[in-house]
């Protein structure tokens, strides 16, 4: 992987926020110019950037942000967003708030003039508490990547160059929790004395299904009780609301094959799920971001052919009742061995499930037990303001 050079300090350097149309089209561009000989950056729609930004976004519901652009001799050399959301002031208090959308050139003058801003903002509506990246939520793209950098992010997971760990940190930052990503083999062998084990035990308790696309909307539903209930006491929570999943629902429907949502049922009750997708990102680079006007014939060729190899579980629960217990444990493991064989016959060899939180011991054994191997680590870093 190429290091970039650093970039020397000269020129005036301008933060300037964005608005508009127009403002948002720049903001987006900007990692094209960062990551221009980063062979490992995966380009995003521009489309998908676009809805993101946009009203229709049901994040700006609970929330508010900002973004910035920072230029030098016209030229731009990095981004930024702060934004509050009321959801998290209410489960962590009223001085929250956090920064995201982190892009710069190896730059510390660039880097540190950037965070000034975003915090300046966030300090100015009661913010002494700041974290990120968040981009915007952690329930989105969350963290920097400080270990995993030979190998490119799977889809709808973050990236980022090497450098931006120490000039976060040069700027008063301190670490706060680490996001693991692991690495699995669509082939791996279940562990015959859990499997028995299992079976013997819960054969006829637990059941797994596969999505019911013809009652999409109460699936989704069910799928979103689940996540909130399970991850509720979770470090960082912050409930998904009924927009909010159902917009990932409907811009996931037509990627995920039905048989890649697996619903556990625990005495004909839904208990847990699991959610996997095809890696995107193996088709995106060819695409620089833009599915016209023939990027979605290529896109779609791609998926009906199975000729993407990796894909990612980005959802997963069990509800909290389960947590620490036996059937807890047998629910984790048949939802995640149920659907290897599925992923198999349509060509996926690998999977990536992330991100899982680094004191979350018991999905880890899990994980470990059938060959699963950390290979990513991300970090969410926090600064308090005086």
């Amino acid at each position: 992987m190429r290091i970039f050079p650093d970039h020397p300090s000269d020129g005036k350097i301008k933060i300037l926020p964005i608005s508009g149309f127009r403002g948002i089209g720049k903001f987006i561009d900007v990692p094209w110019r960062i990551y221009t000989d980063d062979p490992l950056w995966v380009p995003p729609l521009r489309l998908e950037r676009r809805l993101h930004f946009s009203r229709f976004n049901p994040y700006f519901k609970h929330a508010q942000w900002q973004g910035w652009i920072a230029y030098r001799n016209n030229q731009p050399v990095g981004r930024i967003s702060a934004q509050i959301d009321e959801l998290h002031r209410q489960r962590y208090g009223p001085d929250t708030g956090h920064f995201g959308m982190l892009e710069s050139i190896n730059d510390e003058a660039v880097f540190s003039e950037l965070i000034q801003v975003a915090e300046d903002w966030l300090v100015k509506r009661g913010a002494r508490q700041i974290s990120g990246p968040f981009n915007f939520s952690i329930n989105q793209e969350c963290g920097l990547l400080v270990q995993g950098f030979d190998t490119p992010p799977v889809f709808m997971m973050p990236y980022s160059p090497r450098w931006y760990v120490n000039l976060l940190e040069q700027n008063g930052y301190h670490p706060s929790k680490d996001l693991l990503a692991y690495w699995l083999e669509t082939d791996f062998e279940s562990p015959s004395a859990m499997q028995q084990a299992i079976d013997h035990k819960y054969q006829h308790r637990i059941q797994i299904r596969t999505l019911r696309r013809d009652r999409f909307s109460e699936e989704i539903e069910i799928m979103r009780n689940i996540f909130n209930d399970a991850w509720s006491e979770n470090w960082g929570f912050v409930p998904f609301t009924l927009e909010e999943f159902a917009e990932l629902g409907s811009s996931l429907r037509w990627l995920v094959p039905d048989e890649f949502v697996q619903i556990a049922e625990m005495d004909g009750e839904p208990v847990a799920f699991m959610a996997a997708l095809p890696n995107l990102n193996e088709v995106l680079p060819d695409l620089n971001g833009n599915l016209f006007p023939l990027g979605w014939l290529h896109l779609v060729n791609k998926l009906k052919s199975n000729s993407i190899t990796t894909g990612r579980v980005p959802l997963m629960g069990v509800r909290k009742q389960f947590h620490h217990t036996l059937p807890g444990i047998a629910l984790a493991f048949k939802i995640i061995d149920a659907p290897r064989k599925i992923a198999r016959t349509r060509g996926i060899q690998h999977v990536e499930l992330s991100w899982i939180l680094e004191d979350n011991l018991p999905m880890r054994t899990i994980l470990e037990r059938i060959g699963g191997k950390e290979y990513k680590r991300y970090r969410i870093y926090e600064k308090t303001l005086a």
